[in-house]
């Protein structure tokens, strides 16, 4: 099967093709031999710690994207989202503009926005899993590298995830010398940031790291022509201070105090509308454009998907505090690590869901999200295994409110909370065993205990007189429950994984792999007007089964990775319309199987015969395919393409070193990403769905030896104006669409000492 899927996908397109026949010529010019028995030039050696120890990224059997330190300060990947521009095959959207963000990987990802969801692509900050959507809305400093790992991701990783994990890894203290760095940068919309770091050696066995950032951004990318000025501005500051104890030669403790405060605003959607207008316009075609109206007439006709009559307050307001305790003892026959992690944060925001000047559907939401997270693992080495055992337990809480505004359509307000909390246990084994002096054998298990309980549901206020046109009660009628849950929900679940590696030489690996992840079920805790759709949708298992071959070239200079893929999928949670009750709404629920399969290509190229020259390109390949299920529509037959999963994605970096003197380099570089089109719903719905379009950011540094540097940088600097969620609820007479952010361009001054 899996040689049929490649044979398919390569067919598709001729630069994987190009990058799998230049990985293959390659193998041939190599002589097979012990791994161990050639040097690795360090240039090309990137160190990763997916599996929980340091490694080159070219020994580890997964596929595997990595930027460094150097790579995100100079590319500017401020927030989790960025990652789609380093890796194939991943995609990323923001349900409301510039928050809660989704990350989907190979196809797989999680189409809600609540809160009280927890991600399937697993997102770890210092090796501390984030339960919540909610905390994905973070910006990042001060990194030491970035990891994303494709496929399920349970026997090595403390939460269980269908889709991957994203490893972000901050910058640790080191005990060797005292180091500095600050930047500041000035930017269109208004915009100042400055960043700042130093590590202190304190004595020869202890250290302290400080890093903050802080961002001032003065005008926002959006004006509301009702309020007649323009929102979301930013005004973010972030902290972080790590102190490193090295008591002796076998004990290490890492404590980490982190920060975030925000008072800031965020965007709105653009709005399209149901009804042609009075009089008609030639060749307008509705619904689904911006220039048809709702029920009460209104339309935007200007064109900017920037611009809009919005009647929600856009105050976003975040506090956070993280704080981590990394300890590890060398027991001698094995490294007993253990991780500790507390998470208290609480945000709240505002969305215009109608996109319009009435007050047709706004919500105000408030989140709160409290979490203690344990993992403890005891990892060691014999003469033919590396092996790695551990217990994961995390409780968190989450509670969410919505406050809706329904007073120019229904002639009321409404209120929808949620109060959840959950409990988790997990213990899990990872072994690496070496048949041959070339081939390993990978085996992995997992068991995990969840438990999951929600309280809330929504309630029509009848606020307004005359009386509620969304229940027909009259004024001063209590308020009326529309929808309730309280419930609670157990799972118990075994993952696994079985997989070979092959060192075909000391720099090509080749693996092969099946393994199963499971993401929990839970429970919608959006607005709802029946209980029937707060009914908890079932966890999701998939099964991927991976085959693929990385490498260097030392040639060329080049480095390499393809791996192809095909999972199964079951049980897949989505968004599904639901109407039912006297609202539509979007709601989670299950489809009982579906289909995925592709290929990832990955190629850095430092040529030798131009020396300052590097060239980067990803390349994914996806096909997808949901089973039949039911809508509130009526059945839907199978083979719709599941949300966010675009047939092609393409991403590059071309950059180009010189010195200009001996105290002088200048820097050019151009990095881009294209996607095809992608569904937002497992309905495939063509009013919502985001068309291909290309990203291109671009930077010019000048560099001194003595660390200074300058440079003038530019994101999105065609302007690309492109789609990334959208909502459709054309029974209201509304819709809406999310867009990616604008051009930004800036001028940066850093120094390092």
């Amino acid at each position: 099967m899996m040689k049929a899927v490649a044979t398919r996908l390569l067919a598709r397109t001729g630069l994987v093709g190009i990058m799998v026949a230049g990985a293959a010529s390659g193998l041939h010019a190599q002589e097979t031999g012990n791994p161990s028995d050639a040097p690795r030039p360090d240039d090309n050696v990137i160190l990763v710690t997916a599996q929980k120890r340091s490694q080159d990224v070219l020994d580890v059997g997964i596929s595997i994207s990595v930027v460094n330190a150097e790579a995100i300060a100079a590319r500017r990947i401020e927030s989790a989202t960025e990652i789609v521009a380093f890796t194939p095959n991943v995609s990323v959207k923001e349900n409301v503009p510039g928050l809660v963000p989704v990350i989907t990987i190979r196809g797989v990802g999680l189409n809600d926005f609540s809160a009280t969801n927890n991600p399937s692509a697993g997102v770890y900050v210092d090796e501390v899993s984030l339960s919540s959507l909610a905390l994905m809305n973070f910006d990042l400093f001060d990194l030491e590298r970035m990891e994303v790992l494709k496929g399920p991701q349970g026997t090595l990783y403390g939460r269980n995830t269908t889709a991957g994990a994203l490893n972000v890894v901050s910058a640790r203290p080191d005990t060797r010398a005292v180091r500095a760095r600050v930047s500041a940068s000035l930017a269109n919309y208004d915009t100042k940031d400055f960043e700042a770091m130093i590590n202190l050696p304190l004595s020869d066995a202890t250290a302290l790291r400080l890093a903050g950032k802080a961002i001032i951004q003065d005008e926002g990318f959006y004006f509301n022509e009702a309020t007649g000025r323009d929102i979301g501005r930013r005004e973010v500051f972030l902290g972080r201070a790590q102190l490193l104890l090295e008591p002796s030669d076998a004990i290490e403790a890492l404590f980490k105090a982190e920060i975030q405060r925000g008072r800031s605003e965020i965007g709105q959607p653009e709005f399209f509308g149901l009804a042609p207008p009075v009089p008609a316009e030639p060749g307008l075609v509705c619904p689904g454009s911006p220039r048809c109206t709702d029920f009460f007439g209104y339309r935007d006709t200007d064109g900017d998907p920037f611009r809009g009559s919005w009647s929600v307050d856009p105050t976003y307001d975040v506090n956070q505090l993280n704080l981590t305790a990394r300890i590890s003892a060398d027991l001698g026959f094995a490294e007993l690590t253990s991780v500790t992690g507390y998470i208290d944060f609480d945000r709240v925001w505002g969305i215009d869901v109608d996109a319009t000047p009435l007050r047709q559907t706004d919500f105000v939401t408030a989140d709160n999200v409290e979490q203690f997270s344990q993992e403890l693992r005891l990892a060691g080495e014999a003469e033919d295994v590396n092996w790695l055992v551990g217990g994961f337990y995390s409780w968190d809480r989450v509670q969410s409110t919505y406050d809706g505004d329904l007073r120019d359509l229904f002639n009321t307000t409404t209120f929808t909370f949620s109060d959840q909390e959950t409990e988790t246990a997990a213990a899990f084994a990872n072994g690496e065993w070496r048949l041959t002096d070339n081939l390993d054998l990978i085996t992995g298990a997992r068991y995990t205990w969840e438990r999951r309980s929600n309280v809330g549901g929504t309630r029509d206020l009848v606020s307004q007189a005359p009386g509620s046109a969304l229940t027909g009660a009259p004024f001063g009628t209590p308020p009326i429950p529309l929808a309730v849950v309280n419930d609670t929900i157990s799972d118990r679940n075994w993952s696994y994984k079985l997989g070979l590696n092959w060192s075909i030489d000391a720099d090509t690996l080749a693996y092969a792999s099946i393994s199963q992840g499971v993401k929990s079920g839970g429970f919608f805790a959006g607005v709802a007007t029946n209980s029937g759709q707060l009914i908890p949708y079932e966890p999701e298992r998939l099964v991927s089964y991976e085959a693929g071959i990385k490498g260097r070239l030392d040639a060329l200079n080049a480095v390499y990775a393809v791996s192809a893929f095909y999972y199964d999928y079951n049980n897949v949670q989505t968004f599904i319309r639901d109407t039912v009750g006297n609202l539509p709404i979007q709601r989670l629920g299950n489809v009982d199987k579906a289909e995925i399969y592709g290929i990832d290509g990955e190629l850095t190229f430092r040529p030798s015969f131009l020396p300052g020259l590097d060239w980067a390109v990803g390349v994914g390949l996806l096909e997808s395919e949901l089973g039949a299920f039911a809508s509130s529509g009526g059945a839907v037959p199978a083979g719709n393409r599941l949300p966010d999963a675009p047939t092609f994605s393409f991403n590059t970096l071309v950059g180009y070193e010189f010195d200009l003197s001996s105290d002088f380099a200048m820097r050019f570089a151009v990095d881009g990403r294209y996607q095809g089109l992608t569904f937002k719903d497992g309905l495939n719905d063509p009013l919502i769905a985001a068309d291909a379009f290309w990203v291109l950011n671009g930077r010019i540094s000048l560099m001194r030896t003595d660390g200074w540097d300058f440079s003038l940088w530019g994101k999105n600097i065609a302007d690309e104006r492109y789609v990334t969620q959208g909502i459709n609820q054309l029974a209201l007479g509304t819709g809406n669409r999310v867009y990616g952010a604008p051009r930004t361009w800036g001028v940066s001054i850093a120094k390092t000492f």
